[in-house]
């Protein structure tokens, strides 16, 4: 295999071997097109600038764009100026696009009115997106918009290629080798067995040697420390319980007169929220009260709801945080899906005498770099959305708390990611606070089953499901099935 002649031009450092052969791979096996997707904290933004740094040093990239998500902008320029010594332009103003050889902007940015238009007149040596998950709905605006841009080496970058179905990696793969896919259709029916199933796993894998390189740590020999995961039980007070109730029986209820997926999802994100915090589902029910006044029937089902959550004066799910936060006493990254509950979380602990600070998607880069030095130098917790699951780097701490579970497991390595990566010198442990009897144990099932998927596919990576609970699930499947032929 051809060598990479970036490497004599690095000065200072030397990137890890699994990043050389990865950029070897793209630009010599798979004509610099491929889809990047390494496991979290293994350096794809590296391998993305090896890349680069090649095609630049050989005089084949004149032009390039680079889109990321708007926090990691000057990251990104950053790393590829101080390491590769790159001639990279953040993008502010329109002439940028026409007159400077390599610009980094945001997705959002990029697909906006005239800036979208300017992008399309272009064709680009290299196009490179960062967290291209992104893309996976193809009848979306981001889909749409980087399948039209024009360009002779395209470079997707995921840790989640594959979130909840196989035909979302389908779709990710078209954008990088359009005219070597089957449609959509032959694909289900050449590879998907039922909703979450792969079959004909070794002619997939084999396909997909020609456009997917993924990493894993175990693989990578990093010598990363061991990652330990734990879930611990939450369990309901009696007013809360009697909340919950409600709104699951209201839930249910309305669920039988929806027709769309999307209002079901919402319904169940209703049932989180309960599981969360009472000012999550507060302002939810709050906010559709006040726009239904043409609804009376539907404002008379929530009103009892909203007069329901006054009768919840504590929370047992954030009081559980106490003693974890106390016994260790050591830096915690607690992730939310709730913006109200990040509030809500932070106020109670601080206070509790425990020191903590909010990360967000809609903070401003300087708000937000400030908020990471606060909790590297100042405070013992950090307290993000997933707005925090991307992008940062927070190798200084160890533990990672979920006080909300998400709906698939690449998202939840995600989170875990910020802090097991490469530079982390520590055990990292991981806790995930569920609502026993709650719609938080259908989540761990849907978990369960998206990780036997992902593994299926990609291997075994390290843990974000506790062992104790798939060994619980299996006893109930075992359980469930000797209860149906008994019946039978």
């Amino acid at each position: 295999m051809t060598e990479l002649t970036t490497l004599s031009q690095l000065q200072g450092w030397t990137p890890y071997p699994h990043q050389i052969e990865t950029a070897k791979r793209v630009l010599f096996e798979m004509n610099g097109r491929a889809l990047i997707a390494d496991e979290v904290g293994l350096g794809k933004t590296i391998e993305a600038g090896l890349i680069a740094s090649e095609m630049h040093h050989r005089g084949i990239l004149k032009k390039a764009l680079i889109l990321v998500p708007s926090s990691l902008v000057f990251q990104w320029a950053r790393e590829l100026h101080s390491k590769f010594g790159l001639p990279v332009t953040v993008f502010r103003k329109s002439y940028m696009w026409d007159y400077c050889p390599i610009v980094i902007a945001s997705l959002e940015t990029a697909k906006r009115g005239m800036h979208r238009l300017l992008i399309l007149q272009q064709t680009y040596d290299l196009l490179i997106i960062d967290e291209a998950h992104k893309l996976k709905n193809p009848a979306s605006t981001n889909h749409k918009f980087v399948r039209d841009i024009s360009s002779r080496n395209c470079i997707l970058l995921t840790a989640t290629p594959l979130q909840n179905e196989i035909t979302e990696l389908h779709h990710l793969i078209s954008l990088v080798q359009p005219e070597t896919q089957q449609n959509e259709k032959n694909f289900r029916a050449n590879f998907q067995s039922g909703k979450r199933g792969i079959k004909n796993e070794e002619r997939l894998r084999e396909q997909l040697t020609t456009v997917l390189v993924r990493n894993r740590r175990v693989d990578a020999g990093l010598n990363l420390p061991d990652r330990t995961v734990e879930q611990i039980q939450v369990r309901l007070s009696s007013a809360e319980l009697t909340l919950y109730e409600a709104v699951s029986d209201w839930v249910a209820k309305r669920a039988k007169t929806l027709q769309s997926k999307r209002e079901q999802l919402t319904l169940m994100m209703i049932q989180r929220e309960v599981c969360s915090s009472r000012d999550a589902l507060f302002l939810t029910l709050v906010k559709w009260y006040g726009q239904l006044e043409a609804h009376q029937e539907l404002r008379n089902e929530i009103w009892p709801l909203i007069q329901a959550i006054k009768e919840v004066r504590r929370s047992s799910k954030s009081n559980a945080l106490l003693p974890i936060l106390s016994k260790n006493n050591e830096k915690t990254v607690i992730f939310t899906a709730f913006r109200a509950t990040q509030e809500h979380i932070i106020a109670h602990l601080q206070a509790n005498g425990i020191s903590a600070v909010a990360f967000y998607g809609k903070m401003n880069r300087g708000k937000r770099d400030w908020m990471i030095d606060l909790f590297k130098n100042r405070v013992q917790v950090l307290v993000a959305t997933d707005a925090g699951s991307e992008g940062l780097n927070l190798q200084f701490c160890r533990n990672v708390l979920n006080y909300d579970l998400p709906w698939n497991p690449m998202r939840l390595e995600q989170r875990i990611g910020r802090v097991h990566r490469i530079g982390q010198t520590e055990p990292v442990r991981v806790t995930h606070l569920v609502v026993e009897n709650s719609i938080e144990a259908y989540i761990l099932n849907v978990l369960s089953e998206k990780t036997k998927m992902i593994e299926s596919l990609f291997g075994k990576g390290d843990p974000v499901v506790h062992q104790w609970y798939k060994e619980w699930l299996s006893w109930r499947t075992l359980q469930q099935t000797s209860r149906s032929a008994s019946h039978g």
